[in-house]
């Protein structure tokens, strides 16, 4: 369903499981920059009202994930540590060239924003399957619900707004393959997308 070329390797889950507090705190960034990048689209692209009002939602929806982390954080005894560059997301910026069209511009921040929920929503799938903790499996299997909406409200923007639907198209399969190169570097670390 998520059209991912490369599946992570189930071995991540044990590098989470020694350091939860980690995971944990990544993950709560994880969701402030999904937010963050909500309100830069509304900044961005205002007149899209469609594109506005589903991501006043997700602003919405994506800080209530922070706060539900965090409290997972406090209720373990942990402190949200300090916030750490995403590498995957970096690299995965790097893709699409600079410059265009302001069309191309938001088609481009939309599939690399329907990837990185496709790339969380499959994590927080494994995780809520191979994780001992009960309580952190059910949480990881209701926001791997949530992340599979945003990954294909996205995607389905992405198609809305660009002049061609057969580009966009083949946008998103040539992203999934660079992605599924990229993540053949990854994997190693205890964060979401890492």
């Amino acid at each position: 369903m998520l059209g991912l070329k490369l599946p992570t390797d189930p071995r991540w889950v044990n590098i989470v499981e020694k350091n939860i507090e980690e995971i944990l705190t990544d993950h709560a960034y994880c969701e402030q920059k999904a937010a963050s990048t909500a309100i830069s689209m509304i900044v961005s692209f205002p007149e899209k009202t469609e594109l506005v009002d589903a991501m006043t939602d997700l602003v919405q929806e994506e800080m209530s994930h922070f706060k539900m982390v965090h409290e997972l954080l406090v209720e373990r005894n942990f402190t949200l540590g300090r916030e750490r560059k995403d590498a995957y997301v970096i690299e995965l910026r790097k893709f699409f060239p600079k410059g265009g069209s302001r069309a191309d511009h938001l088609v481009h921040r939309l599939l690399i924003a329907a990837l990185i929920e496709a790339r969380s929503c499959e994590r927080f799938r494994l995780l809520s399957e191979e994780l001992e903790d009960p309580k952190l499996r059910k949480f990881y299997r209701k926001l791997m619900i949530s992340e599979a909406h945003h990954y294909t409200l996205f995607l389905k923007f992405a198609r809305m707004y660009a002049p061609n639907r057969e580009e966009v198209d083949q946008k998103w399969e040539a992203l999934l393959a660079f992605e599924a190169q990229l993540m053949k570097q990854l994997g190693t670390q205890e964060t979401i997308h890492g």
